[in-house]
């Protein structure tokens, strides 16, 4: 006999501690349709940028929207405001620029990766990767002075410059890193709660990737070729051993390996950059006021981040509009849990990663 329920699943649930809600309406244990309720926690940053605070300001603000990805924020920020002043950076700056947005990639996707056995009910996994994550925390504070809000990328460049003590740390770390992720791949290409179980489970077919424009990580696992930071040329990538990491079975177990493969790369970019960095100054003078309008975008650890400035000509912008990769997500994050057991929703939305705090901004 099969029983219909309507099943609440939200920001009172452990694995969504956000302002979204699911309404899951399940036959049994299996899931047949999705109400969605995105509720949202406005707190003016947009708006602030705009009048509040200088142009010179604002990427320190926009830092604020998430403590995940706030080397991505004012990075994106900062590109849309030098294309409109027609600021010329060296190659030193962009090298600074880089190692810091891919040591942001790492603790996200750590972060991610340990919800994820945390959803499969592998405590002691959770645990582990939280312990090793703390070895990218510790060379992020290192380099940058910070764990959580960091304040490196300036207008003009970077504001704290990679010293022979500072690399001696970040290698050692790095080196670290690298046997901890490969003990930890080995994890989920064999436990059963991590891969077996999962394989075939919350697929996000290539159909749906295109039809719901899907960005990161999430179209990655699906089959697509799709990367900021292969597309776009506002940073040397294609200097420091870039490789788009592609998964074809766009499942749970698919996702872990894309993030699992960026995490070996971006580990293996900072290496190189640390390795050839170029001389040169590290903060360029910057004259002017923004004026007209520019768009920047950069891969955060959660796909497609972009900016888009307008200015007048005065120390205050018209316009800060920013869109987050889990804007684009969300409407493949309601169609993928149709038809799925209901005991796999936590270790979907996990598998997701979204980060409400960058939508809600």
């Amino acid at each position: 006999m099969q029983k219909e329920l309507n099943i609440p699943f939200g920001s009172q649930h452990i694995a969504l501690l956000e302002p979204l809600r699911f309404n899951l309406i399940t036959e049994n244990e299996k899931i047949k349709d999705v109400e969605f309720d995105f509720g949202y926690v406005h707190r003016g940053v947009e708006k602030a940028c705009t009048e509040k605070f200088k142009f010179r300001q604002v990427g320190y603000v926009v830092a604020r929207v998430c403590g995940l990805c706030a080397i991505t924020h004012t990075t994106s920020y900062t590109l849309a405001v030098e294309d409109m002043l027609g600021v010329q950076l060296n190659k030193r700056i962009d090298y600074l620029r880089m190692i810091v947005l891919e040591m942001d990639r790492i603790h996200s996707h750590m972060l991610c990766l340990s919800h994820t056995a945390e959803s499969a009910g592998y405590e002691a996994l959770f645990m582990r990767i939280m312990r090793d994550r703390e070895l990218i925390m510790q060379g992020q504070e290192a380099l940058t002075g910070g764990r959580v809000q960091f304040d490196f990328v300036s207008i003009g460049g970077v504001n704290r410059d990679l010293t022979p003590e500072i690399t001696i740390i970040i290698k050692d770390k790095l080196t670290k890193l690298k046997e901890l992720i490969k003990e930890i791949k080995e994890l989920f290409l064999n436990n059963w709660s991590l891969s077996l179980r999962y394989k075939g489970v919350g697929i996000l077919k290539p159909d749906m990737v295109k039809k719901y424009s899907t960005v990161g990580v999430l179209a990655r696992a699906g089959g697509y070729s799709t990367d900021v930071r292969f597309e776009s040329k506002r940073l040397p990538y294609d200097e420091i051993g870039f490789k788009v990491i592609i998964e074809q079975s766009g499942d749970i177990y698919a996702r872990n390996m894309v993030r699992i493969g960026e995490l070996f790369n971006s580990v293996e970019m900072i290496e190189n950059i640390i390795n050839n960095l170029p001389e040169g100054e590290i903060n360029i003078k910057v004259k002017g006021k923004p004026n007209g309008e520019s768009v920047a975008h950069i891969e955060a650890p959660r796909g497609e981040l972009l900016y888009y400035l307008k200015g007048n000509n005065s120390q205050y912008l018209d316009r800060v509009r920013i869109k987050t990769p889990t804007y684009s997500n969300i409407p493949a994050m309601i169609e993928i849990f149709k038809g799925e057991e209901y005991s796999s929703v936590p270790a979907i939305l996990a598998s997701f990663d979204p980060c409400l705090s960058c939508t809600a901004k």
